[in-house]
């Protein structure tokens, strides 16, 4: 989800559905819900909406927000296998924003911004701090509409949240921010674009139980109950270019019109589906019934550039972050790489090395900025030119530390995570690539939008480290054996120092033998006495 501020000359609100069965065998799912609000640019105020959601719009107006971008993903895209997707996200939470140049004091209203948006979506977006946020200079630019001058990196603020998990807790108060779930008001006029997007990647073997075959139903467990009546487009896209090379299949209803889309030298056959111009009675489902012969799955051409990252070492001294950047294209590639890393990983510029097919090469631009401890994250962002058939190797060096016993979290052993990289790309050519364009709002508008370049930009992986950690089962350890010790020793101590021992007196025993001893000690005494006088 992500708001620009820009130039438009109407307010709609537009619903698009993308189905793109992937070389694997699964199927790619994106909806994209795109938001357009006509106002003043001077006005700050969101208290009268009419498509755009009140919520957001106060939040944006009054941290004097420009631009902003929030993504929350559960899982990982397989570029390698999969080729791109329309719109990339890290694992986790991921959010960067541009402010004003008006504004005061950016920090303190980048603290707040998180503060509230963690509220409005259930996330823990408050966890962002200046710990762990930073200002790229070239790898993040404004999506919206900017003035004709540079681009001053002090307004915006980039961060992550790699373990932060996805649930319902946040679809919900998502879902509540498109028009479909407001109430109409008067509005006035103001250029804000809003697009919300989902992006989910199902595994056909395992949702169709054993079955190509694939539909909305099976997908979503429910068919479409028709288009919203405050959208201006609602149309389902389904991509049948896999039908020329891989196992065929036949849409059911058949696609009322299909569309050739050529971009970068590469031609796309999309099925199109106008759910307003359709007469829905009930709910509408589309699916995919392949032919009767031996499932299929080609291998993919890998895409242009994909990228691996991993840590090495071993111990608990010294490591290493490695990312191989695989070019597949004859010609060299510009690239800008980007690393976010904690503070307490610190790092050593020095040990920082590019190695492309066994040689060394040298970065166009090297911007670094050392970490300090709970204050900043080492920020280190390389601009370098990738040779053609090539896989450059980037690695720097770390230590691990140690931590304050309250700075670990409950689950200290799961260990600690390191966000993605980005890695930032200029495609010479179309191949496998399904981005929208820079001067795109739609998935429609990227119907043969051919360009001399096509932006792209790569998540790698997070990656998982174990820092040395104190034993936290010792404090419990001993409390049990102090407590186990003690309750040993107090019943003894207690029974020495206070029992009084005494001879017990047999009153209760009778019979014959006891009746003889009485009368033989009596006897005893009597002649005693007699002695002694």
């Amino acid at each position: 989800m992500y708001i620009t501020f820009g130039n438009s000359q109407k307010d709609y609100f537009d619903e698009e559905l993308l189905l793109k069965p992937l070389p694997s065998g699964h199927v790619y799912a994106y909806f994209q819900f795109t938001t357009l609000w006509d106002v003043d640019p001077q006005v700050t105020s969101f208290q009268h909406c009419h498509l755009f959601p009140r919520a957001l719009g106060e939040i944006v107006g009054r941290y004097n927000v420009q631009e902003l971008h929030i993504t929350l993903t559960e899982g990982l895209w397989r570029y390698e296998n999969w080729g791109y997707p329309v719109f990339d996200a890290a694992p986790g939470a991921e959010l960067w924003a541009w402010f004003k140049e008006d504004t005061q004091n950016v920090d303190g209203a980048w603290k707040e911004l998180t503060g509230a948006l963690s509220g409005l979506l259930c996330a823990s977006l408050n966890f962002i701090d200046a710990a762990n946020s930073l200002s790229p200079e070239l790898t993040l630019r404004p999506a919206g509409v900017v003035d004709n001058k540079p681009v001053n990196s002090s307004y915006l603020r980039y961060a992550t949240l790699p373990r932060e998990i996805v649930c319902t807790e946040n679809l919900t108060p998502w879902k509540k921010l498109l028009p479909c779930d407001s109430k109409d008001s008067s509005c006035s006029k103001m250029s804000v674009e809003l697009r919300q997007t989902v992006s989910l990647v199902y595994d056909i073997v395992i949702v169709g139980a054993g079955s190509q075959d694939w539909s909305l139903r099976k997908l979503f467990g429910m068919g479409l109950g028709g288009a919203c009546p405050l959208a201006t487009m609602s149309n389902i896209y389904i991509d049948i270019t896999s039908n020329k090379t891989e196992t065929p299949f036949q849409l059911v209803p058949p696609a009322p019109a299909v569309t050739t889309s050529i971009r970068g030298g590469y031609e796309t056959r999309l099925a199109v589906y106008d759910v307003k111009s359709l007469k829905i009675s009930s709910m509408f489902n589309v699916a995919a019934v392949h032919a009767q012969i031996p499932q299929v799955f080609n291998i993919n051409s890998p895409p242009v550039i994909f990228a691996n990252r991993y840590i090495v070492g071993y111990g608990q001294e010294r490591g290493g972050i490695v990312t191989k950047i695989h070019n597949n294209h004859w010609k060299s590639l510009d690239i800008v790489y980007l690393e976010n890393i904690p503070w307490f990983l610190p790092v050593y510029f020095h040990t920082l090395k590019i190695v492309a097919n066994g040689k060394e090469i040298k970065p166009v631009m090297k911007r670094y900025i050392p970490g300090k401890e709970r204050t900043r994250p080492y920020y280190l962002e390389v601009a370098l030119k990738l040779p053609g058939r090539s896989v450059t190797e980037i690695s720097i060096d770390f230590d691990y530390v140690f931590l304050k016993w309250q700075e670990y979290p409950p689950d200290a052993n799961h260990g600690f995570y390191i966000g993605s990289a980005i890695i930032t790309a200029l495609l010479p050519v179309g191949k496998n690539y399904t981005g929208l364009p820079q001067d795109g709002s739609t998935i429609t508008s990227s119907f043969n939008a051919t360009r001399e370049g096509y932006l792209v930009q790569l998540r790698t992986e997070t990656l998982i480290i174990t820092l040395p950690t104190p034993d936290f089962s010792m404090p419990y350890n001993v409390i049990c054996l102090a407590c186990t010790v003690v309750a040993l020793a107090f019943g003894p101590l207690h029974n020495i120092t206070t029992k009084r021992l005494r001879l017990k007196d047999n009153e209760s025993q009778s019979g014959p033998l006891l009746w003889i001893k009485t009368k033989i000690s009596a006897l005893r005494g009597v002649v005693q006495e007699k002695v002694l006088k």
